[in-house]
């Protein structure tokens, strides 16, 4: 058969979906209409079932709920022990369109390689797993069926500098009888493990090796105390001689972090006469590069400049770049833009940089061109190259419009169906879950029709990362939704502080994800801190919240924007000032501020901490997008920046009070 075209597929996915069937496979038992009652009965069932309390569930009753597979799921899962792989692979076909499937798939594939049962282990496997544990028994599971491809997956699990969990030994211990693993693999970790910090491993590794390798042992524990004794390593350590080179190379690691001038001194002194790989001898000459350029090491920087077209990595290019703005040195930045590989060199950010380094060694037309190519791009540095043409901004928004048969079709989908219902049941990670792996496994059509549905339902941190998993990169009012406008404008204006700024923030720190936690404690919607939060709400006369109040999107705002009000004020108006503060810290830039370039886009380049960097240039390009949305996408009179942010000196008078 032909394929469909595009539109005539996404009806006919729709229509599988809206009759109950996963396309290529068995039909889904769902039911059309949910009571109140239905969703109590079946809330209480899935935590009966998580706490393995059979007896307390109603079967008869959820069976026709649209979520019966997650009560199915976890009674497989307690009894895979004795479950066939035929019974979970059953599962996995019908719940195919459901993260279901796969976390079955995982679960199973470590009950059964926990219990040597390697066959069935490869019988519900789709190829290598993604965590390091079953990967261990995956390929424990291939020693008799396919030898090759387990020394294989066994050499890339042995050659880490980390501790692997136990069920690896087999595996590992199986390959060392065949002779896979050798001594020398044992020494290259060995030497993985100490760059790594691994004392514990260094030490379990090393009474693995035989006498043969004492000579090693000794080389090692003499440069171990002493990174610069590198120089003095002989160059034909073990039992072939060939064991010099990983030691050299975590000698090297170690010596380049501590100490990199002295690092490169050796490292000319050892490179002509040392027998290394190529990938080890580039990884020593980039570390060195990267180091020396971060630190300023200007002893090192003839060699660095020498050496980097040789190495052409382009984020080492991309820092000389870096640092050559920083220092103002326009022919350097003109220079080691065009040595950058063709297509980072077509980014806008480079090209903005080549239009200023032009622009200011006089080279009129050709800054002109850099510009034009860079205004292009929806970004910090396309809509700074749009300002220094005196343009309007480009947005390169697609169209987003979805048909209304399109809507009451996907809102008939299996999955749509599964999402509302884990929703009202509280259970929005597993909703997160099941919308997420259909947008990722989806078609554009399909991803566009989800991305739709989630807008219309106040679904916007789910809109917002379906887009991502759909690499929906144009689709705008689906990126950047009009979330809590209300309360942003509401707030923004009590604490004088632009509202699609304060949306910008909030884009960028949680994706308008109420609920989202950061792995340092921040919360909500505005990614507050608590004891941030405590300080502003002291500050308001307000009490103090608790950890569930930060969660909530109106007291989250209010406290983040007056958080940002109180940085506009220290630094005078300045949103990018204030900005980076935010992420950063104001100290933080008060420092930064003292040595910064003085010009906007110099100072921005220069900050040090790459997340900060990153966060002003989004939350600013961010706010240019709020902007010309709400205009219908009409970015006339729309500006990233004011005149005294464009033109002000980036210096500490920036700084109004501590």
């Amino acid at each position: 058969m032909p394929a469909l075209p595009i539109r005539r597929r996404w009806f006919s996915w729709c229509l599988a979906g809206a009759m109950g069937l996963s396309t290529g496979a068995q039909a889904v038992v769902t039911s059309p209409d949910v009571s109140t009652n239905d969703d109590r009965i079946m809330k209480q069932a899935l935590d009966a079932a998580r706490d393995r309390r059979w007896d307390d569930i109603d079967q008869a009753a959820i069976q026709d709920h649209v979520l019966a597979g997650y009560v199915e799921y976890h009674r497989l899962r307690a009894r895979l022990a004795t479950a066939s792989a035929a019974e979970v692979n059953d599962f996995i076909v019908r719940h195919g369109d459901s993260p279901l499937a796969d976390w079955m798939r995982g679960a199973a594939q470590t009950r059964f390689g926990q219990l040597g049962r390697f066959d069935d282990l490869l019988a519900i496997s789709d190829g290598e797993p993604s965590a390091t544990i079953r990967q261990c028994y995956y390929y424990t599971a291939l020693l008799d069926r396919d030898p090759a491809e387990a020394a294989a997956g066994g050499e890339k699990l042995w050659h880490v500098g980390a501790s692997q969990p136990e069920a690896c030994d087999t595996l590992f211990s199986t390959l060392q009888q065949r002779g896979v693993l050798t001594d020398e693999d044992t020494w290259e970790r060995m030497m993985l493990a100490w760059e790594n910090g691994q004392d514990g491993l260094v030490t379990y590794l090393e009474r693995g090796l035989d006498d043969s390798w004492q000579r090693a042992i000794d080389s090692f524990d003499s440069v171990r105390g002493n990174y610069a004794g590198v120089t003095r390593v002989p160059l034909d350590l073990g039992p072939d001689g060939e064991a010099s080179g990983a030691l050299i190379a975590a000698a090297m690691h170690g010596l380049t972090r501590a100490d990199t001038e002295a690092s490169l001194e050796a490292w000319r002194k050892i490179a002509p006469h040392v027998s290394l790989s190529d990938e080890r001898r580039h990884r020593i000459e980039h570390d060195l590069a990267f180091y020396s350029m971060v630190r300023d090491v200007d002893n090192n920087q003839g060699w660095v400049d020498t050496t980097l077209p040789r190495l052409a990595d382009a984020d080492l290019i991309e820092l000389r770049i870096r640092n050559a703005v920083t220092e103002g040195n326009w022919p350097n930045v003109a220079r080691w833009s065009e040595a950058l590989p063709p297509d980072v060199r077509a980014e806008a950010h480079w090209q903005y940089w080549l239009g200023r380094a032009s622009e200011a060694m006089g080279d009129e037309a050709k800054a002109r061109q850099a510009y034009q190519l860079a205004a292009q791009d929806r970004s910090f540095f396309g809509f700074a190259a749009a300002d220094r043409l005196g343009q309007p901004y480009q947005l390169q928004m697609a169209n987003t419009q979805v048909s209304t048969l399109q809507q009451e079709l996907t809102g008939m989908l299996p999955v749509v169906k599964r999402t509302e219902a884990l929703m009202r049941i509280g259970e929005e990670g597993l909703a997160r879950s099941e919308w997420y792996t259909a947008a990722a496994r989806d078609t554009p059509d399909q991803a566009e029709a989800l991305a739709d549905y989630a807008i219309r339902q106040g679904w916007f941190g789910m809109a917002i990362q379906t887009t991502i998993a759909a690499k929906q990169w144009d689709a705008l009012p689906w990126r950047f939704p009009a979330a809590y406008r209300d309360s942003f404008i509401k707030w923004g204006e009590l604490n004088q502080v632009d509202p699609y700024l304060l949306m910008g923030i909030a884009r960028r720190e949680s994706a308008f994800n109420p609920q989202a936690t950061s792995p340092v404690g921040a919360r909500g919607l505005m990614q507050l801190m608590p004891g941030t939060a405590d300080h502003v709400a002291r500050n308001l006369g307000i009490s103090a919240p608790s950890t569930s109040e930060l969660f909530e999107p109106q007291l989250n705002i209010r406290l983040g924007s007056t958080y940002i009000h109180s940085m506009l004020e220290r630094y005078r108006g300045n949103r990018i000032a204030a900005t980076a503060a935010y992420n950063a810290g104001p100290q933080r830039v008060d420092r930064w501020l003292t040595s910064a370039p003085r010009e906007f886009d110099r100072f921005v380049e220069s900050i040090p901490f790459r997340e900060t960097r990153d966060y002003v240039q989004a939350v600013l390009a961010y706010r240019v997008i709020f902007e010309s949305l709400a205009k219908q996408g009409d970015t006339q009179g729309v500006a990233m920046l004011s005149q005294a942010e464009r033109q002000g000196n980036y210096d500490p008078t920036l700084i109004a009070r501590n």
